[in-house]
């Protein structure tokens, strides 16, 4: 297993739709591994192959005190079964340092691939149905900072990037 870079808003890879995937290979389980050993590291509770710039309709989960619940959602779709929302104070491993409320439903059913290709359903309630919207967002370009009014994005990505430049400098 490896561990990958993630992508830091405001990189312009984040905004990629990612692909569905075809097949279930073991490339794929690979890169899934790998997504797992760098969400677990980061630490962060998920992660969309779209943050370390795989563009592939995949997801890793896992919102257990113990990281002992992963969960591998492969070309994921959701449907909302409730419309009362809900703020959660989101954070993202692509936006670091930062945490703004976000509504969201509170309650989803799932359709994925599992790790193994095969497929399954399930109903997700609470931050569970928050991660996932979350996530599936990113497979679709979205950020969590898309959800938040244009002067805090803005403040966001100006902070982000001044924090970029100092790296680039000490590298």
């Amino acid at each position: 297993m490896a561990k990958l870079t993630i992508l830091e808003y405001p990189d312009p890879r984040l905004r990629t739709i990612a692909e569905p995937v075809a097949e279930v290979t073991d490339e794929l389980r690979n890169q899934i591994d790998d997504m797992f050993e760098t969400m677990y590291a980061a630490p962060g509770i998920g992660l969309a192959a779209t943050q370390v710039n795989i563009h592939k309709r995949v997801v890793t989960i896992d919102i257990s005190e113990e990281q002992n619940e992963p969960l591998v959602l492969i070309n994921p779709e959701f449907e909302v079964l409730d419309d009362e929302q809900e703020k959660y104070q989101e954070g993202c491993l692509s936006v670091p340092g930062f945490y703004e409320d976000v509504s969201r439903p509170q309650k989803i059913r799932l359709k994925a691939l599992d790790y193994n290709g095969e497929a399954y359903e399930m109903v997700a309630e609470g931050l569970l149905a928050v991660c996932i919207q979350h996530e599936l967002d990113h497979l679709n370009g979205k950020l969590f900072v898309d959800y938040l009014s244009m002067l805090k994005r803005n403040r966001i990505k100006g902070k982000l990037e001044k924090a970029h430049k100092l790296q680039e400098k000490r590298a």
